[in-house]
């Protein structure tokens, strides 16, 4: 059994009230049951209950074995002192405060109905990846969708919270931030490290110094990244390369190593050198970029945004010095851009939002998510085989972030649907949570 369990029941409420004992056959009134504490301190403050016709105000403290008082050390924690019920499952010592006066506790082993009993054991004991799964959708749609919502803004929050350190990072400045979470998007995962120093290592400003001359914004990124090193016998890679060494010396530019690029097992089109480009080319054509893609109103305008040609060198190289066989690609394809819509112009908004108090970006955020078609992937596979609905990228973006916090670590108490499954009494109870 996990304390997490005994929370829950303590949390709804869910046991015969009406009959409750202390250890010392004191009878127990829950006036309120408290305001469940994450922090340090007791698990539920501000609880308000009668023993034995008197009342008290103060914290409820909850545990597996009232013994587990001591080994957590809670006799020496002033923070403890507040505590007017100890709540239990089992009852092996009597506990005392500091003062040496008897804690009133409750046991609750004998309260609790089997059925929630057994409901809890199959969630936290089965070994399935999704432990609801043969009763996810047995009961009412509703607590699916609350389930939903509630994943889907805490990915959003989460997401959020990443292009937050990236913006303390750059000063609060919000278009080299930008410019910042494109460059780590561009590296798809593989290389999202390595463009994230490049951009570190090469400021906006510099960029946006040369904006209307894409050969100086390649040198530039070429140069910085690495690529310029060396001899090939390469006509473009001379120019970029000479334009490079004035530029570095003018800016004082310090540029990262090559070998911090990854090129195995890529496609040739997902090369970083193509990524480079494509790069290059947003930047030459968008000179305020965080503007641009913040008050984007329609889907399709992020998209031709997005879209850019790369250089006519690109169209014909993956790497400096050689031709390829056929044209490569010289545009992002329409999962690159949806992947970049996810996870970096959503989040971008997401995080403006909070930051101004704009729940109108909020929203459109989640309007974009939701003109994207769902991700696939192993995790959305799963719930595919349980029949979810999963209709677009707002969907699986949630499903994904359930999974990972939820689900994967049996933390059904925490979701709508296992806290339903486990049979609460009092629904308006999860509505209000």
């Amino acid at each position: 059994m996990q304390e997490s369990f005994l929370h829950f029941l303590w949390q709804y409420q869910y046991f015969e009230p009406h009959r409750l004992k202390t250890t010392e056959n004191e009878t127990v009134e829950i006036l309120n049951r408290g305001i469940h504490n994450t922090n340090a301190g007791a698990d539920f403050e501000h609880a308000h209950v009668k023993i034995d016709q008197i009342e008290w105000q103060g914290d409820v403290e909850i545990h597996i074995k009232a013994s587990d008082w001591q080994k957590h050390q809670h006799q020496n924690n002033e923070r403890y002192n507040r505590v007017v019920l100890h709540v239990v499952w089992e009852n092996d010592i009597p506990i005392k405060r500091a003062d040496g006066s008897l804690i009133p506790t409750l046991e609750l082993k004998n309260h609790v109905k089997s059925n929630i009993f057994h409901q809890y054991k199959y969630l936290s004991e089965n070994q399935k990846d999704i432990p609801c799964e043969a009763l996810i959708f047995e009961g009412e749609p509703l607590y699916w969708f609350m389930m939903m919502d509630k994943a889907l803004i805490q990915r959003l929050e989460k997401k959020a919270d990443l292009a937050r350190n990236i913006w303390l990072s750059c000063e609060k400045d919000w278009e080299e931030t930008t410019y910042r979470l494109l460059a780590q998007n561009f590296g798809f995962k593989i290389n999202s490290h390595a463009f994230l120093r490049l951009a570190e290592q090469t400021p906006l400003k510099y960029i946006l110094k040369h904006r209307d001359n894409l050969i100086q914004i390649e040198a530039l990124l070429f140069g910085q990244a690495g690529f310029l090193e060396g001899d090939t016998q390469d006509a473009y890679f001379e120019t970029l390369q000479k334009e490079y060494k004035f530029l570095k010396a003018k800016y004082q530019l310090d540029s990262i190593e090559k070998s911090e690029w990854n090129f195995l097992r890529l496609r040739p089109a997902n090369f970083p050198t193509i990524r480079l480009a494509q790069f290059a080319q947003l930047l030459h054509k968008n000179a305020n970029l965080f503007s641009v893609l913040l008050y984007a109103e329609q889907f399709k305008t992020l998209k031709r945004i997005l879209d850019a040609d790369v250089s006519e060198y690109w169209q014909s190289h993956y790497q400096f010095g050689n031709i390829t066989q056929e044209k490569a690609p010289s545009k992002l394809g329409k999962g690159s851009i949806e992947n970049i819509v996810i996870n970096t112009i959503v989040p971008l908004m997401v995080l403006y939002s909070q930051e101004s108090k704009r729940q109108d970006l909020m929203d459109k955020a989640i309007d974009f998510l939701e003109k994207i078609p769902a991700e696939i992937n192993h995790i959305i596979e799963k719930w595919q085989k349980l029949g979810a609905n999963i209709k677009n990228s707002a969907d699986s973006q949630a499903l994904i972030e359930q999974y990972n916090t939820s689900c994967s670590h049996k933390k059904c108490l925490e979701c709508t649907i296992g806290v339903n499954i486990l049979g609460v009494k009092n629904k308006q109870a999860i509505l209000k949570e």
